[in-house]
């Protein structure tokens, strides 16, 4: 039965924006196939970035090459392109590098803090690397100092869940039971998907803590439980049209950053289809 008010519908059409990422430069750029990005990009009221982890098999050359044939502009930054022992002008170099990409590294991490030693070591490669944002995981007695120093040094810490393996910071509930009498200085990096395979509710968990949400790492799953998979964006059990409604709701303003963990060695054509299947979503949502 054809449906023409299925919103799925329309969105598989808007996915094939990702495919074009997969087209030989030549066969993008032709007057048959081109695409303008940048005017898309432009028209979008989220920010659509990439984790770094999803590019834990790259070199940062090839990462940024991925990122310009899908056209993202924000990058989280791991340490495996930029040490924790980088100098200021070693820092430099990556920061134009990234911009001849026209990339934005606008946070770093996630960075696992077990000392006060190595959170101290953090928040000062954070102040080199001049971003104002942390995603960390530090251990729950040391939370009051990680938010003395966020607030010191004026830089945002956001508090990454992993979901059901986690045993600390499972999901969104928990970290916000431990940082709610805290400064806001100190928020969540949410993983929607790792909430949804500990039984959580990512929606309404959206709303419910947006005022501590500080970064956002675009996933979907297989399954809402334990067993669940990162997959494509348009492929699994997260609603995410609703998703992208509640993103507009609440004036989201960080980074919509896409953490893909599935096909790690091949990662670009997933996150070509999920790059396409958000920006249909919202190009759709706002008509």
């Amino acid at each position: 039965m054809k449906d023409k008010h299925h919103p799925r519908r329309s969105f598989l059409q808007k996915s094939l924006i990702g495919t074009a990422a997969l087209l030989s430069p030549s066969a993008l750029f032709s007057s048959e196939n081109k695409v303008d990005f940048q005017t898309l990009a432009n028209n979008l009221p989220l920010k659509l970035g990439i984790a770094g982890y999803s590019f834990v098999n790259f070199n940062i050359d090839q990462s940024l090459a991925m990122m310009k044939r899908m056209d993202v502009r924000y990058l989280c930054i791991k340490d495996f392109h930029l040490p924790y022992s980088s100098t200021v002008e070693q820092i430099d170099a990556f920061h134009k590098k990234l911009a001849s990409y026209q990339v934005t590294g606008y946070a770093v991490g996630p960075i696992y803090m077990k000392t006060k030693e190595e959170i101290d070591k953090a928040f000062e490669y954070a102040k080199r690397v001049s971003v104002d944002l942390i995603i960390g995981i530090p251990l729950v007695e040391d939370l009051a100092y990680v938010a003395e120093k966020a607030k010191a040094y004026q830089i945002r810490y956001a508090i990454h869940n992993h979901g059901p393996e986690d045993k600390i910071y499972p999901n969104a509930s928990v970290i916000m039971q431990y940082i709610k009498g805290l400064n806001s200085y100190m928020g969540l990096c949410f993983d929607m998907g790792h909430n949804m395979r500990d039984g959580q509710d990512p929606i309404k968990d959206l709303i419910r803590y947006k005022d501590r949400i500080f970064d956002l790492h675009l996933k979907n799953v297989t399954a809402a439980d334990a067993n669940g998979k990162t997959c494509e964006l348009g492929r699994g059990v997260i609603n995410i049209p609703a998703f992208v409604k509640a993103l507009q709701k609440i004036k989201y303003a960080g980074s919509c950053s896409l953490e893909f963990e599935k096909d790690m060695k091949d990662p670009l054509a997933g996150l070509a289809e999920s790059v396409g299947y958000f920006r249909g979503v919202v190009d759709t949502l706002g008509k």
